[in-house]
């Protein structure tokens, strides 16, 4: 996006996605409906890794998928090197669209032993702060990325939390969430996770379930899950629901359980040829996930 963005080319796009969204009801029978607490956003990951702001946009609303973050690096071109003009651009597209921008998927991480590199990705993580600001967003998603090997494990659990306290202190001047994917070699196991978060004191600081299969390693999923609900912030990133064998209704039961009221975020990994449709189809199992849900 080093070009300026074209208000002229999301409205013609958005004219054509409008004829998808004219089978939806009108936005505010949807908003006076019973809706479900938990809603069904989009990383853009694989699905939307090629799609440019205008179509991004256009692609959810035609879809209901209605919330998005933005990952970095892809076609959408929201990083940093934005301009304030550009930014105002970016906030109002969003603005103008029934789209939430949700905030900033980063590779931000903080377990290097190296101590520039780490510095750089504080420095960073600070950087696209500022940007989730200017753009209307509400969030930085962020990273543990593994336990180094040769490093003590309780040295750098304490140098990721260190990081997240301050990056996560900086945010709050922005009135922003750190949102920290459960990701990473040995970090995505959640007894590690809650040993990081045990000393992070920063309370916008939330932890971003990422439905691992090191969920389901002893005690559980449940025991798992309850063991860091408390960190939960708004975001929970999932792969599509009809591929693998993850538990996704023993895990909706246990959100619904929280009455977690945040978006489920679409971080899909297959490669179907029409994406739209797709997401289509991934909606209409998540609705389904969501009306068995059953509270323990």
């Amino acid at each position: 996006m080093e070009k300026s963005l074209s208000r002229r080319n999301f409205i013609q796009k958005s004219t054509i996605s409008a004829l998808g969204l004219a089978a939806m009801p009108p936005f505010s029978a949807w908003a006076k409906a019973k809706k479900p607490q938990m809603r069904l956003g989009l990383v853009t990951y694989q699905w939307a890794k090629d799609w440019d702001l205008p179509t991004l946009i256009a692609n959810c609303a035609k879809t209901g998928i209605l919330g998005v973050e933005l990952r970095t690096e892809h076609a959408h071109g929201v990083e940093s090197r934005l301009n304030a003009t550009q930014r105002s651009e970016v906030k109002k597209m969003f603005a103008d669209s029934p789209v939430t921008c949700l905030g900033y998927g980063s590779n931000f991480e903080y377990h290097s032993p190296d101590p520039v590199k780490l510095r750089w990705n504080i420095d960073q993580t600070k950087e696209y702060i500022k940007l989730c600001k200017d753009i209307g967003s509400s969030g930085i998603k962020v990273k543990p990325n593994g336990l180094p090997e040769g490093v003590e494990k309780e040295k750098t659990i304490g140098q990721i939390a260190t990081s997240l306290n301050e990056v996560g202190k900086f945010a709050q001047d922005y009135g922003l969430l750190v949102r920290v994917e459960v990701h990473g070699n040995k970090t995505q196991e959640l007894p590690n996770m809650k040993a990081i978060f045990d000393q992070v004191n920063e309370k916008n600081v939330k932890m971003c379930w990422n439905c691992n299969e090191q969920d389901l390693l002893p005690p559980g999923l449940e025991g798992n899950f309850n063991s860091v609900k408390k960190w939960f912030g708004d975001t929970v990133h999932v792969r599509e629901f009809n591929v693998g064998d993850y538990p996704y209704q023993q895990l909706f039961n246990l959100f619904a359980g929280i009455d977690y009221n945040g978006w489920i975020l679409m971080e899909a990994r297959t490669d179907p040829a029409d994406k739209v449709t797709a997401l289509k189809e991934q909606l209409g199992l998540f609705n389904q996930l969501v009306a068995h849900s059953i509270k323990g």
